[in-house]
């Protein structure tokens, strides 16, 4: 499970501006948002520049 929605949510940001950001589609984002399909693991990392937070913390809410 991933919390790409969440991290967005939490910024203010919208999954439009990520699609524009990453050169994707809105759907092909909103698929990652709601884990109907997951990014490979470069657009992961891409994800998590976009986003300013660390690759892991978009794969699970709290790692130990």
């Amino acid at each position: 499970m991933n919390r790409i929605k969440e991290v967005l949510e939490d910024n203010g940001l919208k999954q439009k501006w990520l699609a524009e950001q990453l050169g994707k589609s809105y759907n092909m984002v909103n698929s990652y948002a709601k884990n109907r399909r997951q990014p490979s693991i470069e657009t992961l990392f891409k994800i998590a520049k976009i986003l300013n937070v660390e690759a892991s913390s978009l794969l699970c809410k709290n790692l130990k």
